[in-house]
């Protein structure tokens, strides 16, 4: 049975005002910096290991692991040019086409080569094109977060 005391001392620490982490203008907060490593350490995880388990030629799963890479590239490369344009940073058209333009080639390259895998099952396929597109939008996200992290930091 707990003594008066301890009833008190609880009572005591429930009063207490909970330590609030600083967080400096424009960061994003940790819970959303954690949920976007989250969802991009998933889909590449999900990607990767049923990219090992798959029963494709060695040349088949090369192609769908460079076009994963090359997705997660594109898609960072446009947030920065898209982010840089916004912020008045310098962006040659050139590079900001190019950017687009891998990107759109990344999602075409795994919508062809999705829908003339023939020895893929359509669930398979509908998970390579889900994992594929979470792990692009996840990089667009942490590189967004890093990005307003360094903005924030940059400012005090």
């Amino acid at each position: 049975m707990s003594s008066d005391n301890e009833i008190l001392l609880d009572k005591e620490k429930e009063r207490e005002p909970k330590i609030k982490v600083e967080r400096k203008e424009g960061e994003p907060t940790g819970a959303f910096k954690g949920a976007s490593w989250g969802a991009l350490l998933v889909g590449v995880t999900a990607y990767l290991i049923g990219l090992y388990n798959a029963a494709m030629q060695l040349n088949e799963k090369g192609y769908y692991f460079a076009v994963l890479i090359f997705g997660l590239y594109s898609a960072v490369s446009l947030q920065k040019a898209v982010r840089d344009k916004d912020e008045g940073i310098p962006v040659t058209n050139i590079y900001y086409g190019i950017s687009w333009f891998a990107l759109i080639v990344s999602i075409a390259l795994m919508a062809i080569g999705l829908y003339n895998a023939g020895s893929i099952d359509l669930s398979e396929k509908g998970f390579y094109g889900m994992a594929f597109v979470l792990s692009i939008f996840a990089a667009i996200t942490v590189q967004k977060n890093i990005r307003d992290t360094q903005r924030a930091r940059e400012r005090d």
